[in-house]
């Protein structure tokens, strides 16, 4: 059992930035890699970026450089710091956790950049 809770996402011009948040509560102990999917409309969902316990990332090749993953274990919270935002990048932002070999969802924020 547990909850994600995202903010942060809404209508940003080119070359804005935004920073995602995923707050986890409920049985969080045992929490082993954090990351973010994205799907924009027509395409198919795709990781952007991916943080384990042990502070190691990965990126989409197309987001690497402009977003930062992190994740705050004490607040029990990740991050997903996006700057230099293009229109491409419009699409719904998921987040999601594995711990103890389960996956768990976010209900999804919108990112819309316009041009």
């Amino acid at each position: 059992q547990v909850q994600l809770v995202e903010s942060g996402g809404g209508l940003v011009q080119a070359g804005g930035s935004l920073r995602l948040s995923c707050a986890a509560s409920g049985s969080i102990s045992g929490i082993n890699v954090m990351g973010w999917y994205r799907q924009a409309p027509g395409k198919q969902r795709e990781l952007v970026a991916y943080i384990t316990s042990g502070g190691s990332t990965n990126y989409l090749d197309s987001v690497k450089v402009r977003f930062t993953i992190s994740r705050d274990n004490a607040k029990n919270t990740m991050y997903l710091q996006m700057n230099s935002l293009k229109p491409e990048d419009t699409a719904v932002y998921y987040c999601t956790i594995r711990r103890l070999g389960n996956d768990y969802w976010g209900q999804g924020t919108q990112v819309t950049v316009s041009s």
